[in-house]
């Protein structure tokens, strides 16, 4: 029966626990400890019923348990603290506001209240999920859980930053085992009403809406809003009336359909985002696509400034471009959508249309290759073209990106392809286990959540008592085996399995025994069945020895459609039964952000295997260092840049291999003569007080060195100041006087596209012979017909470097020459004085690259000429 009206019923609170609805609705609560405490004070088991969702307890809690609050002086104390402490974050002055005065930029009076549509900067960030709190599961793995860690460290540092989303109705599946450990999926229906958001409303009170255009046909969507501290993030919904039943479904599920439902996503991701926030107000100086997703964004915002500011496409792309920033996350080319050329006419075409465009040209736009009229449409490539700052997110990352998308700058040195590194962090306030930041807060003050790597209070870390340290951790790793048999025997009677089978679960993991803990996403790269290859090997680590057990726990979630990944999980479950293993191997189900915090708190050590350079980054092992946890771990994503030695074990030396049989049987080698020499036995070697002295040793180092860098209050200030300023920067420049310096940098290079390869390198003169001595001046002159283009239009450079076994200049360093004027022919002279500080074969080129004030960088045109 279809109601003929609805009705959204809030809690009816007293009025003096109205700050609680306050509390509930700002997701601060998730990372503020005094908060998340009074509603677990409130009703405990009610917290944890509710997948600890306070909006849902305040809707669900009997009015007699708020009546008897009510009279409690205790709770309304802690209460008003928590409500104070809200308000004090969202007033205190922020590092944004410090850092942009600093450098005379604007807002100087806005400090760090929640953002104002009407603030002359803003960046807004479009990702496609955002893993924030388990009472929304918006997210699938580590791309949505960075998203959100970047909101709220964005918060924290007061970024005038919104962030940019789609609303799933069923969220990412929820993971359940069958009885031969094959997973199963379940889509939960999210209750929004019951959930820490709520709807935008026109003031007329009625819900703000935008529209998209698809193929036959206008599809509509309301906006939701999730107030993460400061920042707000914006999802769109599109499961309403007059809307289609397909229509519903886009946004229904997380990453599901097929390649139009894809489509039909990220059309509603990238133009409805940007329709969002024009509807919303906002007035957006940077935009910040993280991964791909988001990438037709850029197409909407082109038309918007054809149509609606009467700019030419030449120039709207020049603005669009100038303040987009990019951030890739796959590090193989099958992680990138590609879609076919038909299809994208079919569903975009109209694009083409507004910007004057054919459709080869069109497409060009996603192709890396513009030459090959059959290829797909790469939204990576897009993205790329339509961003002049990129970047990968570890520096091994980084390399990689170069490697692959080379293509597009051609003629251009590998290393010198402008696609950046931003080391991936997490968000600390989140991730580290309650007991442990109040340690931390005892011992290293408030501030250790954000202080820089070499801020004086890492070198208290020390001053925190062994004993202290170490019971602390042994307490969180009892609170998780008691959580993991729990959800087990939970797991084990949904699934109807036999009284023995629960009464085993109730038995799992011993809180006393060196724990490894293994929680990531089920694909095949990240073989998480390495560490099984030698089953008697293996065996033997986990039985032989009853005075140095060790046991695991595992966790992960497969992709729905990816059958070698939920094989893994099965083989994994058979392992553990095959072998009679079930109290030393566990396989915790339906892997969420609230198990991934018990487990980087409550493991001893966090494995990782991935087959280099497959892992773009990685976050679990932050998070478990964060928390004290050593890594053990292959050379790959963030770990290859951490100090291995001291905060944990390397497996390998960071080799890469041809046969990937070969290689997961060195590998696993090195996996167990680590685990048998070096971890097990320095996890045991306890002192006359039972202290594993040096563990502990190992344990700080881990916080020192790893906790002040792998975090998001770094990653997001390095955004900040190497993307978003001077991306907004150039927004408030390019779009001055009617677009006036847009226009002009697109005119210009117009005219560099046309005569570019009319520049000839006539000479190239070198004082010296061929021999000649390290620190030795070599005077280089050089001649060059500029044509039609003139001195300010070009930047000429030498490339120095020592020379390869196959004749190339590697690791070339440039050296801006200086114009010296004309010779009598007409021709344009240039000089530098160069040196060698180290001897052997040496090499010398010249290079003539695009030079504009308002480019973002020479390299923004992709065209370069070499002396031949």
């Amino acid at each position: 029966m279809q109601p003929i009206r609805t009705f959204n019923v809030s809690p009816a609170l007293p009025p003096r626990l109205e700050p609680l609805r306050k509390l509930a609705y700002n997701l601060h609560w998730d990372w503020n400890v005094e908060t998340k405490d009074l509603f677990r004070r409130l009703d405990p088991d009610l917290w944890e019923s509710s997948h600890h969702n306070p909006v849902l307890m305040l809707g669900t809690i009997s009015q007699i348990r708020l009546t008897e609050v009510v009279e409690d002086e205790g709770f309304l104390a802690q209460m008003d603290r928590a409500a104070l402490q809200l308000e004090d974050y969202l007033k205190e002055r922020t590092w944004y506001q410090k850092t942009r005065e600093k450098s005379g930029t604007r807002d100087k009076g806005q400090g760090g209240q929640i953002l104002d549509p009407r603030s002359s900067e803003c960046y807004a960030y479009f990702s496609a999920e955002f893993g924030l709190v388990d009472c929304l599961p918006i997210y699938s793995g580590g791309l949505g859980v960075l998203a959100g860690d970047h909101l709220k460290s964005a918060s924290d540092l007061g970024l005038p930053l919104v962030g940019v989303g789609l609303l799933y109705q069923q969220g990412y599946f929820a993971q359940y085992l069958n009885a031969d450990g094959w997973q199963q999926e379940r889509y939960p229906i999210n209750d929004f009403y019951n959930m820490p958001i709520q709807l935008e409303r026109n003031p007329d009170g009625s819900e703000l809406r935008i529209a998209v255009d698809y193929p036959g046909r206008t599809v509509y969507a309301r906006v939701w809003r999730v107030q993460v501290g400061r920042v707000p993030l914006y999802m769109l919904d599109t499961n309403i009336e007059p809307n289609n039943p397909y229509d519903h479904d886009i946004t229904d599920q997380l990453y599901g359909g097929d390649i139009d439902m894809r489509i039909h996503q990220e059309m509603m991701l990238g133009i409805g985002g940007v329709r969002m926030l024009k509807a919303l107000g906002y007035n957006v100086t940077a935009y910040h696509m993280n991964e791909g997703h988001a990438a037709f964004s850029a197409l909407e915002r082109i038309r918007i400034l054809i149509q609606e500011e009467g700019v030419s496409f030449d120039a709207a792309k020049q603005v669009v471009a100038s303040t987009n920033i990019f951030t890739t996350h796959t590090p193989v080319p099958a992680g990138i959508d590609l879609f076919p050329p038909d299809k994208v006419l079919h569903y975009l075409g109209h694009y083409a249309d507004v910007f004057g465009l054919n459709k080869d040209q069109f497409l060009a736009l996603g192709r890396e290759n513009t030459g090959d009229l059959s290829a797909p449409f790469s939204m990576a490539v897009l993205a790329l073209k339509m961003a002049t700052f990129s970047n990968g997110v570890a520096q091994l990352h980084g390399t990689v990106s170069r490697q692959m998308f080379k293509g597009l700058w051609k003629e251009l040195p590998v290393e010198e392809v402008p696609i950046n590194a931003i080391t991936n962090g997490v968000h600390a306030r989140s991730c580290v286990a309650k007991s442990t930041q109040e340690l931390y807060d005892r011992y290293l003050g408030p501030n250790w959540s954000s202080a820089s790597t070499d801020h004086p209070l890492w070198d208290r870390m020390d001053a925190i008592p062994d004993e202290e340290l170490w019971r602390n951790h042994e307490r969180c790793r009892l609170d998780m085996v008691l959580y993991v048999r729990e959800r087990l025997v939970k797991h084990l009677y949904d699934r109807g399995a036999s009284p023995s089978e629960i009464d085993q679960a109730q038995e799992v993991l011993d809180p006393y025994v060196l724990t490894i803990g293994f929680a990531r996403r089920f694909a095949t790269y990240k073989r998480a069945t390495l560490w099984m290859r030698d089953i008697e090997r293996i065996k033997r680590l986990l039985l032989s020895n009853k005075h140095r057990k060790v046991q695991f726990v595992i966790a992960g979630k497969a992709h729905p459609r990816d059958i070698p990944g939920k094989e893994l999980i099965r083989d994994i479950n058979h392992f553990i039964r095959e072998q009679g293993l079930e109290k030393q191997v566990v396989f915790i189900p339906n892997y969420d952000i609230y198990i991934s915090r018990l487990m980087v708190a409550g493991c001893d050590v966090w494995l990782n295997t991935p087959r280099r350079p497959r892992e773009a980054s990685g976050t679990s092992g932050m998070k478990a260092a964060m928390n004290g946890l050593p890594n053990l771990s292959v050379l790959d994503g963030w770990w290859d840049e951490a100090d291995y030695v001291r905060t944990g074990w390397a497996i390998g030396h960071g080799e890469i291999y041809d046969d990937p049989n070969y290689q997961d049987q060195v590998e696993a080698n090195a996996l167990y003569d680590l685990l048998e020499k070096e971890v097990v036995p320095l996890f045991y070697d306890r002192d006359a007080d039972g202290l594993p002295r040096h563990w502990i040793a190992k344990m700080k180092d881990a916080i020192r060195l790893n906790c002040p860098y792998f975090n998001t209050a770094r990653m997001v200030g390095e955004y900040a100041q190497r993307a978003y300023f001077p991306a907004s920067d150039r927004y408030l420049t390019l779009t001055k006087e009617d677009y006036a310096p847009a226009k002009e940098l697109a005119a210009w290079k117009a005219k560099l596209y046309e005569h570019w390869y009319d520049i000839k390198i006539k000479d190239v003169d070198v004082s010296s012979g061929t021999d000649i001595k390290v620190n030795q001046t070599v005077v280089v002159k050089a001649k060059l017909d500029l044509a039609t283009l003139t001195n300010d239009d070009v930047q000429v450079e030498l490339y120095q470097g020592a020379i390869d076994a196959n004749g190339e200049i590697v690791n070339g360093v440039p050296v801006v020459m200086e114009y010296q004027g004309e010779d009598t022919q007409g021709l344009s002279i240039y000089t530098a004085n160069v040196l060698y500080t180290t001897s052997g074969l040496q090499g010398l080129s010249l290079r003539v690259l695009p030079k504009h004030k308002y480019l973002s960088s020479s390299y923004e045109p992709r065209l370069i000429v070499w002396a031949q």
